[in-house]
């Protein structure tokens, strides 16, 4: 199955991790869509917003790692499943069940999230525009 991975998943080696069957494919954007970070966890999330997008990588993954992600992800109590259509194949993602405010991520948290933005060769500007509030 093909997974959208933003946030701490971005990081290759995390992931790895997480997920032994998982392969990176490529980055992609998530159009009409923005990066937040919220709840007590300070985690990242995605929400709709028109115009917007947040640049990700695309993962395959395998029904083991999938639940492996779950777990780790707290599904469906922390994060729900959404998924979308990357050139007609069927994409899976997370995002968050309640949509508390904007937090700023922990220091740790972050210098994972960016070395996932260098990982998969994403542009920072959105990770930069994510954290102005």
């Amino acid at each position: 199955m093909l997974y959208f991975a933003y946030g701490s998943n971005l990081h290759h080696f995390q992931m790895k991790r997480r997920c032994k069957d998982s392969v990176f494919l490529k980055k992609i954007n998530l159009k009409d869509f923005k990066l937040t970070f919220r709840s007590k966890y300070r985690a990242a999330d995605i929400e709709p917003k028109k115009n917007s997008i947040v640049p990700g990588g695309l993962f395959e993954i395998s029904k083991s790692d999938e639940k492996k992600l779950d777990f780790y992800e707290d599904f469906p109590i922390l994060y729900k499943k959404h998924y979308f259509y990357y050139y007609g194949k069927k994409v899976m993602t997370y995002t968050m069940v309640k949509k508390s405010p904007f937090k700023f991520p922990t220091e740790r948290y972050l210098n994972i999230v960016k070395r996932g933005y260098k990982d998969c060769k994403l542009d920072k500007k959105f990770l930069t525009k994510a954290l102005q509030f």
